[in-house]
């Protein structure tokens, strides 16, 4: 009988000749064989992880499962939950070579469960439902070894550690797929599929997006968004849940590595709100969604973050204004690259702003972004010179000149008479010739009281440097006795003074 089941399984060479990953349709790359690299890494490179799905099972044999078109119609519901019973025995994949008879009979049987349930018309039973949960729940919930987080700075940008990669991913990828052709099948009941996969189970999968391994991540990315399609009951757990793990990465860990994959989920669920949106997902933005540009590692994840953020502003335009004034609020003072993002995500909001929205933000934050552009930084001052690239932005600001130019002129001339780097100049020029095209009057205005201000600036300098002078020349004439108070530095700036007891 051994002998007979070992000639159904799959001969080397089928899993040899296919090299690499197959795409089965589904958006989960197969890969070939257990010991399978993802590509572009050396073998050297890859840290082994302990499997930390459960305690080792230790298995002498299993027996058998016939195939699907062997038994009748009648009989492959009661097929289907044997062969889910079959694969919840977990091995031990720290040894490639032990249980290798075994693993292969249970990799054959998540074959064979894909199969099945990607060809059948009929209605799952409940058992099958039940027997499908349990066994997804016993092979993917595990918890992480603690060094995979040790040394990961949550997707960090400066993050140059190897991720993990979990030997057991060739079992692993398997049971998400069957989990993914599952929950999508329309065999599959609502009703009775939410009892299942319930609370619980939705709680323990958005724990395993803190995987390293970027395979894992995607596959739960596209199993989350099937959850959340195929049961209504559970959408308001599902995004209270999610608003949970951003709370907790924002303000207490710093660090997750599944903050890209959530969030790109909650684009597609955000596009779906039906208007007039409801406060809770005004709630979800203010609290959620804006606090999440204050990570350092935003970079990792602000594609997908302005996706969503520009998404709410397309649904209701009046929400333009507090979410520009709450990126304010979290604007890097002392990080570069983090202000060139935060310009470009200011302008993509921008392009979807209306008028009167931008007529309560404007002030602060052209404010801003005369600051940006007299950065010493040429990126920060390139960057923020390119907004007038935007039509739509030249537009919002020609209805406003007369607020937007006195605040921008001042810093147009310091750049013009200070900036160091040529490319920063040529755009304050071009700038600078916009506004005088658009009003020349108003410009000349401005650039008149900028140079009577600085005017101002420098007579009031001549006079404290006046004063300090003649502060040093008394107080060289001055005797030195008891508590009297001598000048410590010399320098006509020097405004430090000591009192010698």
């Amino acid at each position: 009988m051994w002998k007979q089941f070992l000639s159904k399984l799959p001969r080397k060479s089928l899993a040899s000749g296919d090299s690499g990953q197959c795409s089965n349709g589904t958006g989960i790359q197969r890969t070939s064989s257990c010991g399978s690299i993802p590509p572009g890494r050396p073998a050297s490179a890859i840290r082994r992880m302990s499997s930390a799905v459960f305690p080792s099972s230790v298995v002498a044999g299993i027996e058998p499962l016939v195939s699907f078109k062997d038994v009748p119609n009648s009989e492959k519901q009661n097929l289907f939950v044997s062969k889910l019973s079959l694969c919840c025995v977990v091995f031990d994949f720290s040894d490639p070579n032990k249980s290798s008879v075994e693993k292969d009979i249970k990799r054959q049987a998540l074959l064979d469960l894909i199969e099945f349930v990607e060809s059948t018309n009929a209605r799952f039973s409940e058992a099958a439902i039940a027997a499908c949960s349990r066994m997804c729940a016993i092979n993917l919930f595990r918890a992480f070894p603690p060094n995979c987080r040790s040394g990961s700075s949550g997707g960090g940008e400066g993050d140059e550690d190897e991720p993990m990669f979990d030997p057991a991913w060739c079992h692993l990828q398997l049971v998400y797929e069957l989990l993914l052709k599952f929950i999508g099948s329309s065999s599959l009941d609502a009703k009775i599929g939410k009892k299942h996969f319930d609370h619980s189970f939705i709680v323990k999968l958005l724990n395993l997006l803190d995987s390293e391994d970027l395979r894992e991540r995607d596959c739960l990315k596209t199993i989350l968004h099937r959850v959340y399609g195929k049961f209504m009951v559970h959408r308001p757990f599902i995004r209270k849940a999610v608003s949970n793990i951003f709370y907790q990465f924002v303000f207490e860990t710093d660090r997750h590595n599944g903050i890209a994959e959530l969030l790109e989920v909650f684009g597609s669920v955000i596009s779906g709100f039906a208007l007039p949106l409801k406060e809770e997902h005004k709630i979800f933005l203010w609290r959620v969604l804006v606090p999440l540009h204050k990570p350092k590692s935003v970079g990792v994840y602000l594609q997908q973050l302005t996706y969503c953020v520009t998404q709410f502003i397309e649904k209701d335009p009046k929400l333009a204004s507090s979410v520009i004034i709450g990126l304010l609020r979290y604007w890097p003072i002392t990080n570069c690259q983090k202000e060139v993002m935060f310009l470009s995500e200011i302008e993509e909001i921008l392009e979807s702003t209306s008028q009167a929205e931008f007529q309560k933000c404007m002030v602060p934050l052209f404010r801003r972004i005369a600051h940006c552009i007299t950065s010493s930084h040429f990126q920060v001052a390139e960057r923020a010179l390119f907004v007038w690239n935007n039509d739509h932005i030249i537009s919002l600001i020609a209805q406003n000149r007369q607020v937007i130019m006195p605040l921008v002129v001042p810093a147009l001339e310091h750049n013009i008479q200070n900036h160091w780097n040529q490319a920063v100049l040529n755009l304050t020029m071009n700038v600078k010739k916009m506004f005088s095209e658009m009003d020349d009057d108003l410009f000349s205005s401005c650039l008149a009281k900028y140079k009577e201000e600085e005017e101002k600036r420098a007579s009031l300098e001549a006079k404290r440097k006046l004063t300090w002078e003649k502060l040093e020349s008394a107080a060289a004439f001055q005797p030195v006795t008891g508590h009297t108070a001598v000048l410590v530095g010399h320098h006509p700036s020097a405004n430090m003074i000591a009192t010698l007891i």
